[in-house]
């Protein structure tokens, strides 16, 4: 199955305390969201995503912000079973592709798509979603490339998500919203819980 067709969300998490990540997985995971995105924008990621690998057997847990080969390897040691980039050079397709796990590369323009699928890839991160062209950047990708499929991230919020969800195009979203500070802070997992839930019942906007 396409890491695009698992859930309707998937989280976007950045964790500074790896003691917070198997609870926090956890959350996530009961609430209805396996796909979790750890990203590696602080030095705990790759140590969170290890202790996740390992004992939260139901989570698909992934890596994103990756941005070099460096990157690649080390995400998928630490037991990534997904990759994500906010955006796509040669040399990282290349890494990635190499990488052995499925991997979403980040897109922002019509010839960012273009150049990959010139290369088979059909499944791609649109980032960021908002500030990028939103909806109507989206809506108008769908004519001139229909075989594309994405999963915008990127100011996309409870509210707005279903927005998203019902273009033709887009097989699920990126967001934030589910791991607030404060909750994390203070170890409020039930919230985090609640919110996945809110997150994994979303349908298409009519």
């Amino acid at each position: 199955m396409s890491l695009l067709d698992i859930a309707p969300v998937v989280p976007v998490v950045v964790i500074d305390d790896p003691e917070t990540a198997v609870p926090l997985a956890r959350a996530l995971v009961a609430g209805g969201l396996p796909v979790i995105e750890v990203t590696l924008r602080t030095p705990a990621a790759l140590e969170a995503i290890r202790r996740i690998a390992a004992e939260v057997p139901d989570a698909v847990i992934g890596a994103g912000t990756v941005r070099s080969a460096r990157d690649v390897a080390a995400s998928v040691e630490a037991g990534s079973r997904f990759l994500v980039s906010p955006g796509s050079t040669a040399a990282l397709v290349d890494a990635m592709e190499d990488g052995g796990v499925p991997f979403l590369p980040g897109v922002a323009t019509a010839s960012e798509v273009m150049a990959l699928a010139e290369r088979g890839l059909t499944e791609m991160k649109f980032f960021p979603a908002e500030a990028a062209g939103g909806l109507p950047y989206l809506k108008s990708l769908g004519g001139p490339l229909p075989d594309v499929r994405f999963c915008p991230t990127g100011g996309i919020k409870l509210a707005t998500a279903p927005d998203y969800l019902a273009l033709p195009n887009v097989g699920c979203v990126g967001g934030t919203w589910l791991t607030p500070a404060d909750a994390l802070a203070s170890g409020d997992y039930a919230r985090i819980e609640k919110l996945a839930a809110e997150a994994a019942a979303l349908r298409p906007a009519a």
